[in-house]
């Protein structure tokens, strides 16, 4: 039973990590924060931190643990690219 709440929690890492890419896209072609709740990003990330650590604590470096990795990396490049896109709109409006 171990091993299918193991596939079960990497299933759900991937299903959110295939949206991350997506999310990154238009953050980055938009050039715009609208749409977007950095504290929802926040949340995020922090959801991801806590499961890599109670990984790291648990000392169980399965399959999941993995795909936190590139998950968490996704989540701070679209936190990254909402403050990059945030000063853009205020350099545009101060114009």
């Amino acid at each position: 039973m171990e091993i299918l709440a193991e596939i079960l929690e990497t299933m759900m890492i991937i299903g959110f990590g295939v949206s991350w890419p997506l999310s990154i896209y238009k953050s980055y072609t938009s050039k715009s924060t609208k749409g977007k709740s950095i504290l929802f990003l926040f949340c995020i990330a922090i959801g991801y931190l806590c499961g890599i650590f109670s990984k790291l604590i648990s000392h169980n470096l399965n399959l999941a643990f993995w795909f936190y990795i590139p998950n968490i990396l996704m989540v701070t490049t679209d936190i990254i690219l909402y403050f990059r896109n945030k000063k853009i709109e205020q350099g545009s409006s101060s114009k």
